[in-house]
């Protein structure tokens, strides 16, 4: 019962103990409260209740009793930290027990030895225990043997074993009432799902388990261990370290186990060092690898001192004791059978090449490069960093670039079973070395042309498709629909000087929710033949579709801008500025154009201008004086997606659209307009100007849909936006840098968010957000951008005008009626945005107004 309920248990055991009980009952009540400490409580209480366990059964003089609690009592002092102890108490157990009772106590010995990563000891022992078990007719027993001999395979690397044994043992919990034990089962198939390289069936198992423990109200420590591991695989390194850190405080509050402490230090140690901590990753693996040591624990040990290595070398601590140490824990790792031997064999090799030492280099990245063949994708795309590298030191760079490009396509093929647009952008942080090292070659050896395509193959990935969403979900769109009420109710209340922290804790629950079900999507849409990566962007058809036109791509090598200047049939190659220099630049551009968006602030304006000549010169350079007459694309790298372009003096008077990527303005070039050229203008509550604009423009299109304050409710809105051909939404804009996913429009039912958008089966042809802010994006993964625009490009919109700055409500009303009179004369959103701005009044206001917006796309 302590498994199945376990407070009900322990209840019952504390009641037995309370009517004098024999010996033997007393026994089987204080091995039954240790248990349930062991697990979920406090590790000391529970070593004391288990020795008392242990001395009552040696009373009862039943030695199949006291084989029982030894094994018990071994699981709890190994957890302790007493391996030494733990290991006596199981060789005591094994010889006073028989039959049934020692095939119990050799699946606690082996799942100890598993706790310890001795793996072949842990086999050895589950494989004695599990025919006696069957023989005996014990399901639960043999279920949990399964599940441990599975959960050992996938250490070892064995998937397909250990998905075989989960299959068995879940088909034998369904026919218990073991519900503790169910939910460790679900946990245990989310750890198979990450390990074969399926995050979003990864974490919506382990979401599910975590509900399920919920249910039991009990701890889940190596719950959040795992989910630590799927977070960093998925990119949300960030979320693992505060998970891992959490955990870790609620487990020293109960005192409880020094295994999974010292577990839960090396997953926040690995957090930090992925997340850019290599500070925070020291700290906690230095612990966890002195706890390991001291718990006997080398497969762990060895572990926590990879993540140690990394992260000392990711301070800029590269030397030849290094390199020793980095290539004795391979072999260490390597003797284990260990997953992490290549990333090991790697680490030993990049900090050889660091040190000119070619001949270590070239021997360790032969070893890791190994991986490359087999395995989950990310351990695959580790043996191809290694081959990269190793061809790079061998100066062949076809090699480079072959290495790159299997590499890039092994990410590729894992992130297309990634469902949501979330998780598809920051993967491609994984792949973010291969790419730099294959742009690195282009430059050297390659020519311009080349460059463009391999910044082509690593640009703007994750909006080369549209997310993958059910939209028959009822569990997200109650969600969603409940986030709007909470969330309104919540804004409404703060704007009254009334904030409510319940009703803002549920909107941050609500959040959490939608986000965690929006992750589980997997994908399912492969890539095809309109997939614009690798060898498969043309450059020659960007050169024929852009005719007269031009497009400026923005790489970055080693910090700088290179300017690659597409049209009139070629590429050509100008240097640029330190990109550190042109996004301090950009801020203080963000900076002034705020203060210019109020009266009074004329002040700035030669201050703003006079930046937007550093820009030009840091991000253009030479290539500004070789731009022609005619239409200009921007293609900017994610980290200066707030630059204002229409500042730049040689871009003022010019048709300027910007695209995340050459294939999107490519893909959006080449996008139909939906048939029927259905107009819908929406007018949210709250602005200053009441939305003025709005009745204007609806006079210009005959007879269009328009949903005022009152109407604008968010599934009306959603209804009129699908397959539209035009859109117009002038409502508050509110940018979430922290959930970029959460950034909205304020509609008169509450907020209008980005997982809202993705629901659309087509966004409109063309879209205009009048109000401040609708451009904001955040950068996340390799260079990838996460916000309302980036959402709407994959959908079907060829077109974006939108701001990335606070404007003036009432300077925003004639710029949108000049450019909707641009728009109703045939003129694309580029062009009509740069006659409006020429047909405002010259005033700072105005200008800063101008500036601020920009359009994006083809359309």
């Amino acid at each position: 019962m302590v498994f199945a309920a376990p407070n009900e248990a322990l209840s019952r055991a504390e009641e037995v103990l309370g009517t004098e009980p024999t010996p033997l009952h007393a026994s089987v009540a204080h091995q039954v409260i240790g248990i349930w400490q062991r697990d979920w409580g406090d590790m000391r209480l529970a070593l004391d209740h288990l020795r008392r366990a242990r001395d009552l059964a040696a009373r009862a003089e039943s030695a199949e009793r006291e084989a029982d609690v030894l094994g018990t009592l071994g699981v709890a002092l190994v957890h302790a930290g007493r391996t030494r102890q733990g290991l006596a108490a199981f060789e005591r157990g094994v010889e006073r027990g028989t039959g049934h009772t020692r095939a119990r106590v050799l699946f606690r010995r082996a799942y100890s030895f598993w706790v310890l990563g001795h793996h072949r000891e842990a086999l050895e022992d589950v494989r004695r225990a599990i025919p006696v078990l069957r023989a005996a007719d014990d399901v639960i027993w043999t279920a949990r043997a399964l599940t441990l001999r599975a959960t050992v395979h996938l250490a070892l690397g064995a998937v397909d074993r250990a998905e075989a044994d989960f299959t068995a043992a879940e088909a034998l919990w369904d026919t218990t009432g073991q519900e503790h034990d169910k939910a460790d089962a679900v946990e245990s198939r989310g750890l198979a799902a990450f390990r074969s390289g399926d995050i979003p069936a990864a974490l919506r198992l382990l979401d599910e388990a975590r509900e399920r423990y919920a249910k039991l109200g009990t701890p889940t420590f190596m719950l959040n261990i795992r989910r630590c591991e799927v977070l960093m695989a998925a990119g949300l390194a960030p979320e693992a370290l505060a998970e891992a850190d959490a955990a870790t405080v609620v487990l020293d509050g109960i005192g409880g186990q020094s295994t999974r402490k010292a577990e839960l230090l090396l997953a926040a140690a690995r957090a930090a060092r992925l997340a850019g901590d290599p500070g925070t990753a020291i700290a906690r693996a230095a612990v966890a690898e002195r706890l390991f040591a001291g718990q006997r624990r080398t497969w762990w040990e060895a572990h926590a001192r990879l993540v140690l290595i990394e992260a000392r070398v990711a301070t800029g601590r590269a030397s030849g004791r290094l390199v020793a140490d980095a290539a004795r824990l391979a072999e260490r790792l390597a003797a284990f059978q260990a997953p992490a031997a290549p990333e090991a064999w790697l680490l030993a090799g990049r900090i050889a090449l660091d040190l000119n030492w070619k001949t270590d280099a070239e021997r360790y990245l032969r070893i890791a490069a190994r991986s490359r063949r087999s395995g989950p994708p990310l351990a695959r795309m580790t043996g191809w960093a290694a081959q990269a590298l190793w061809a790079r030191a061998a100066g062949s760079g076809r090699g480079v670039l072959e290495a790159c490009r299997r590499g890039l396509d092994v990410l590729d093929d894992h992130r297309t079973t990634l469902g949501a647009s979330e998780l598809r952008a920051r993967a491609t942080a994984q792949g973010a070395e291969l790419a730099a090292l294959a742009q690195e070659v282009s430059l050297e050896r390659g020519g311009p042309r080349q460059l463009l395509v391999w910044s082509e193959r690593w640009r703007a990935t994750a909006l080369s498709t549209p997310p993958t969403r059910p939209p028959a979900d009822p569990a997200l769109l109650s969600g969603l629909t409940a986030f709007r009420v909470i969330a309104a109710r919540a804004q409404a209340a703060r704007m009254d000087g009334k904030p409510m922290p319940t009703l803002e804790r549920e909107q941050r629950r609500l959040e959490r929710e939608i986000r965690s079900r929006t992750l589980h999507i997997r994908g399912v849409t492969p890539w095809g033949g309109d997939r614009f990566g690798g060898d498969r962007f043309d450059a020659g058809r960007l050169l024929e579709r852009l005719g007269e036109g031009r497009l400026v791509e923005l790489a970055v090598l080693d910090g700088r801008v290179q300017v690659l200047l597409c049209g009139g049939g070629r590429v050509r190659r100008f240097a640029g500025g330190l990109l550190a220099e042109a996004e301090r630049e950009a801020e203080h551009v963000q900076a002034g154009l705020r203060r210019l968006a109020h009266p009074g602030a004329e002040g700035r304006l030669p201050v703003v201008e006079a930046a937007g000549r550093r820009l030009e010169e840091l991000l253009l350079g030479e290539a500004a004086k070789q731009l022609r007459p005619g239409p200009l694309v921007v293609v900017p790298p994610a980290r200066l997606h707030r630059v204002p372009w229409a500042l730049l003096p040689s871009l003022r008077e010019r048709v300027v659209s910007v695209s995340p990527s050459a294939s999107g303005w490519l893909r959006a070039r080449e996008t139909e307009p939906p048939p029927g050229g259905r107009q819908v203008l929406v007018r949210g509550p709250g602005l200053a100007t009441g939305g003025a604009e709005v009745p204007e423009v609806a006079g210009r299109y005959g007879t269009p849909i328009v949903l005022e304050q009152a109407d604008a409710h968010v599934p009306r809105v959603l209804k009129e936006l699908d397959g539209a051909a035009l859109a117009h939404i002038a409502a508050h804009g509110t940018f979430r840098g922290d959930s970029p996913m959460f950034s909205s429009l304020q509609m008169a039912d509450g907020p209008l968010i980005v997982h809202d958008f993705e629901r659309l089966a087509r966004s409109p042809y063309r879209i205009i957000l009048s109000s401040c802010d609708t451009a904001r994006l955040a950068s996340v993964g390799a260079d990838e951008l996460l916000g309302l625009v980036t959402a709407l490009l994959p959908l079907g919109t060829a077109g974006v005008v939108a701001s990335s700055a606070p404007v003036n409500d009432a300077a925003v009303v004639p710029l949108m009626l000049a450019l909707h009179k641009g728009i109703s004369a045939g003129l694309s959103l580029a062009e009509a945005l740069r006659d409006a701005r020429a047909a405002l009044p010259g005033d700072a206001v105005h200008q800063a107004t101008g500036w601020a917006f920009t359009a994006f796309g083809a359309a």
